[in-house]
């Protein structure tokens, strides 16, 4: 990774099984970062996030879940548990990645360029399960969604995120 990322693609994460994914691979999409937990009252939103994989994943959208366990230890578990659970209770068809930590000091890379480029009403800071960052073709972030906005609710930024060029 460049010592400034520029863009999302700029970023390594790890799958479930702890394999390297460089999000170089998501060049030219729309990507949905979303950090999600299996035991928090907004894990329901998962099927939300996957009608939109569906209905906008042809069109160039990604979305990428990337559990958090540090509010309320709500994704407590493996990584391959929680994979296993969103598939088997929410038919999650997007990845479920590696556990990151969104806030502090361990950080991971890719939220903390996300919270600067969208920094929120918390000055940086995540306030929950489920903030959404929605990142256009061109790596960039766009917009920043809170917790309680539902995914159907993202449709009309998605829409003209993948208009976009």
């Amino acid at each position: 990774m460049p010592a400034t990322p520029h863009t999302i693609q700029d970023f390594v994460l790890h799958d479930a099984s702890a394999q390297p994914l460089p999000l170089s691979r998501y060049a030219g999409q729309v990507v949905l970062v979303v950090n999600t937990a299996t035991a928090c009252g907004f894990t329901p939103q998962l099927k939300g996030l996957e009608a939109l994989q569906q209905q906008y994943g042809p069109q160039g959208l990604q979305v990428l879940g990337l559990p958090c366990n540090q509010f309320g230890a709500q994704a407590s578990g493996s990584n391959a548990e929680i994979a296993q659970f969103c598939e088997l209770n929410y038919q999650t068809s997007f990845p479920s990645l590696a556990k990151v930590e969104v806030n502090g000091p361990h950080t991971d890379p890719l939220f903390a360029w996300l919270k600067a480029q969208a920094p929120g009403i918390l000055g940086g800071r995540i306030l929950w399960n489920f903030t959404k960052f929605l990142v256009g073709r061109d790596g960039r972030t766009v917009q920043r969604f809170a917790p309680m906005t539902k995914p159907g609710k993202l449709a009309a930024a998605i829409e003209k995120a993948l208009a976009a060029s």
